[in-house]
């Protein structure tokens, strides 16, 4: 069967930290199993569930984000300088990419092995749904992160002000096969409108900020971690509004795809006039199949060790907790981060 596609957008700047560790072939520490039965029984206790304990150690490790100007990407950063930093025999490496279904396909293929996604976008791919023409089965959760909040941005002088004033406009709605583009088509429908009734052009956040500044498209939608940057940016050249989706069609949102929430965007976030009501979806972060029990739970453990790292990149880093690190979850947990969750 066919699996959705989309190309990498490796030509973006790498986040490349630097990492110790001797040798690629080598592990050694706690990296190492203690014995050759202890790997065996791990292996046999994970039997039922997915296989991801007979997965290997690997030395080099990219971690998938978004785009430059999204929360991903100086999140995923963060998280490599830890992995960098804290975990033995690992050199990890943040990528700017598409996002969310990119970085599921990219992982399935062998491209990546963490990788920053929507939960909602999670959830598809394991179903072969929505986007997906066949069931993706090569990650699985390690935690959620953040809420993902829908913004629908537009300036001030545009006119628009509710989610029917898009039609007939140019309105960014993310990278082709993004979660941003799920969002948007499906809260488009929610409202009666397709993309035949707009002018849909499909780019990233940095450059649908630069569009709406530059007068060539007059409303985007950006799935992101409050604030983000491509707002901010936005923000520091033209008044903007921040659309609200109205009640009752919220409710009609979260009835039908139950991982989005309403949510509120106070006036004080981004400077605007009024505060916004919108819907979100749960950031999270993903681990290939491939990696072994015990690297996924060194690298778990040192990063909920380490969130101040990631705090200190990104105001959203705050919202990360073990507390609410499996509030969301839509897939099943990869062994090693199980494991580390059962020790707390």
């Amino acid at each position: 069967m066919k699996k959705f596609k989309t190309l990498l957008g490796m030509s973006s700047m790498m986040l490349i930290l630097a990492a110790c560790g001797d040798n690629a072939e080598e592990t050694t520490g706690n990296n190492e199993p203690a014995n050759e039965n202890e790997t065996e029984e791990n292996n046999g206790n994970n039997e039922e569930g997915n296989e991801e304990a007979s997965g290997e150690w690997m030395s080099d490790v990219t971690v998938l984000t978004g785009g430059e100007q999204g929360v991903y990407f100086p999140l995923g950063g963060a998280m490599a300088q830890i992995f960098n930093d804290e975990v033995d025999d690992v050199q990890a490496t943040g990528v700017s990419t598409g996002a969310s279904v990119v970085n599921i396909n990219d992982i399935q293929d062998g491209m990546g092995e963490f990788a920053l996604v929507q939960n909602d976008i999670a959830y598809y791919a394991q179903e072969g749904t929505v986007m997906f023409e066949e069931s993706l089965d090569n990650f699985s959760g390690i935690a959620t992160l953040y809420p993902e909040v829908v913004h629908i941005v537009a300036t001030e002088d545009s006119g628009i002000e509710t989610v029917e004033d898009l039609e007939g406009q140019r309105v960014a709605v993310g990278d082709q096969g993004s979660g941003t583009e799920a969002n948007a088509s499906q809260i488009l429908e929610a409202h009666g409108i397709t993309y035949d009734d707009i002018n849909p052009e499909y780019m990233d956040f940095g450059d649908a900020s630069g569009g709406i500044q530059d007068g060539n498209i007059d409303a985007a939608f950006i799935t992101a971690g409050t604030p983000t940057g491509a707002i901010e940016s936005l923000q520091a050249n033209r008044d903007v509004v921040i659309v609200s989706i109205n009640e009752d069609v919220i409710g009609d949102i979260t009835g039908e795809y139950p991982y989005y929430t309403e949510y509120e965007i106070t006036s004080d976030v981004y400077g605007t006039e009024n505060d916004a009501t919108t819907v979100a979806v749960q950031a999270m972060l993903i681990a290939s199949n491939d990696l072994s029990e015990d690297q996924v739970y060194e690298m778990t453990k040192a990063m909920f060790e380490n969130l101040d790292v990631i705090e200190g990149t990104h105001a959203t880093g705050s919202n990360i907790t073990l507390d609410t690190a499996q509030d969301g979850m839509p897939i099943d947990l990869h062994p090693g981060a199980e494991r580390y969750f059962d020790e707390q």
